[in-house]
């Protein structure tokens, strides 16, 4: 079943998501010193193209940080990023069958503001 929600999602949102954070974290990279955030991108971009089946959970080693970081990438990107998951997630959410993808995209909202001390781990 999640292998068949991973399609419906990858068609409807997950590969515009996922070039959303593939920018997101080449800008990054072009910077240099901003190669940490654009780490996270990737790894969040890699998490919005195929998101069901795994969970977000904080990692027990962030620390303050973590926390600055995400400060920074709320101002550098994040903020746009959520805001296509709010976009993404309010259209999906006109159809009765995309609820459901609309709702996913809402939880993705909190992952997109803060990246940094967060892991991404396979559901039991």
């Amino acid at each position: 079943m999640k292998t068949l929600l991973n399609i419906i999602w990858l068609l409807l949102s997950g590969i515009w998501l996922f070039l959303g954070y593939m920018l997101a974290a080449l800008i990054m990279f072009a910077l240099i010193i901003t190669i940490p955030w654009g780490i996270a991108a990737a790894r969040i971009g890699v998490y919005a193209l195929w998101p069901f089946g795994k969970t977000v959970v904080d990692k027990p080693s962030a620390g303050v940080g973590s926390l600055l970081g995400n400060v920074v990438w709320v101002v550098l990107a994040g903020w746009w990023i959520a805001l296509g998951h709010l976009v993404s997630g309010i259209a999906l959410c006109i159809t009765i069958i995309g609820i459901p993808f609309g709702i996913a995209n809402f939880k993705l909202i909190p992952v997109a503001l803060m990246p940094l001390g967060k892991q991404i781990v396979d559901m039991p």
